[in-house]
């Protein structure tokens, strides 16, 4: 693809209902203002410094709130919107292609509240990372929404108290493209806050990572499997295999097959009951040490067999395994003993036959109660272990 076309996604932006969706929400201004901003820049380093207000602009704007739940479609079309003036940009001053990716990516650090992973000292505090993915399957609904992204939007900068501590959440917000996982996006948001001095006001006391997972139910998920699957990402690319860790980043050696959770799952089974029941799922699927490579995979339900060769984990084979997996390895290889794990919310749907609603009472309803809920695990993910568990 040529370096100033627009990609699949940002093909999308011009159909109707994300048009809506912008227009409705007021982020319709944001590419006007972006592309005046942009065609001023009389400089690569002066383009840079526009792109990045304008991402940041997009996440602060995106997680505005005076207690509502935020709908995260309108930042996901929004930022398509930008990039794919970015994309279009053709400035008096030479840009390469290089050039060009580089500021396509700090537009989706930006906007992703990559750069708002920053918390308040104090021994009394304990800081927490939630992530999120875009809405998906657009092909099929052009109007989903992603409650983990949802969530995220919505619960970034909650506190809440975890015995004499005092939690703070952080969140940001990853693509459904294999691409961005391949090229290290996970390592590059969260080492940091596993590398810091613990304690630090960098450093992390809890990374849980989401998704949307099945319907009417929550689903902690025991082990992440090094494997990707066949299915299609928002570009409708594939990549199957297994997941490639690069070398920028700390790594296990042998790259395990299988890397566990360490969030607390039956504590927060009995204590983050709500509407929807909450699972400590384990299932996985491998290929087991006696049947060779080409041997046929078979599901376990309590987990990988020793030496076992990874097929799916707890979690599925697509990006949300995958962001567990780089996660948890993560936490191993900088070697921090801290609740991390993935969590997958129940699926959030529109109703109805109009395809060109927006929203209905079951979808709002469905909507609050999924973030609620998940503030419940989040909270039962840190709060201190009682004697009995």
């Amino acid at each position: 693809m040529n370096a100033t076309d627009p990609t699949v996604e940002e093909s999308r932006v011009e159909l109707e209902v994300p048009q809506q969706l912008l227009r409705r929400s007021g982020f319709a201004a944001a590419a006007p203002l972006f592309s005046a901003d942009l065609a001023s820049a009389g400089s690569l380093d002066e383009a840079e410094q526009v792109v990045a207000s304008h991402g940041r602009r997009l996440w602060s704007e995106a997680v505005r709130k005076d207690g509502a739940i935020i709908d995260d479609r309108p930042l996901y079309w929004a930022r398509l919107t930008l990039s794919a003036r970015l994309h279009a940009w053709r400035p008096d001053f030479a840009v390469d292609d290089q050039d060009r990716a580089a500021l396509l990516t700090r537009l989706e650090h930006a906007s992703r509240g990559h750069d708002d992973l920053v918390f308040p000292p104090g021994d009394r505090k304990l800081r927490v990372i939630v992530t999120g993915f875009d809405p998906f399957g657009l092909d099929t609904d052009i109007r989903a929404s992603n409650p983990s992204g949802v969530a995220a939007l919505s619960l970034h900068d909650a506190t809440f108290e975890a015995a004499d501590h005092t939690a703070v959440v952080r969140t940001a917000l990853f693509p459904v493209r294999w691409r961005d996982l391949t090229h290290g996006m996970v390592e590059r948001v969260l080492l940091p806050h596993y590398t810091a001095d613990p304690g630090s006001s960098a450093a992390a006391d809890a990374v849980i990572t989401v998704s949307q997972g099945r319907e009417g139910r929550f689903d902690l998920e025991a082990h992440n499997g090094a494997w990707r699957g066949g299915r299609a990402d928002n570009e409708g690319r594939t990549a199957p295999g297994l997941i490639p860790l690069g070398a920028e980043a700390p790594r296990l050696d042998p790259q395990p097959q299988w890397s566990p959770s360490s969030l607390p799952r039956q504590a927060i089974v009995a204590h983050a009951a709500g509407r929807f029941p909450v699972y400590d799922n384990t299932e996985v699927t491998e290929i087991p040490a006696d049947a060779g490579a080409e041997g046929e995979p078979v599901r376990r339900p309590n987990g990988p067999t020793p030496a076992s060769a990874a097929r799916a984990g707890a979690g599925g084979d697509y990006v949300s395994n995958e962001i567990a997996y780089r996660n948890t390895v993560l936490r191993d290889a900088t070697g921090r003993s801290i609740p991390a794990g993935h969590v997958h919310t129940p699926v959030l749907r529109l109703g109805g036959t109009d395809p060109g609603a927006l929203t209905d009472a079951d979808f709002e309803r469905d909507r609050a109660d999924i973030v609620e809920q998940l503030r419940a695990i989040i909270t039962a993910a840190v709060r201190p272990a009682a004697p009995d568990e």
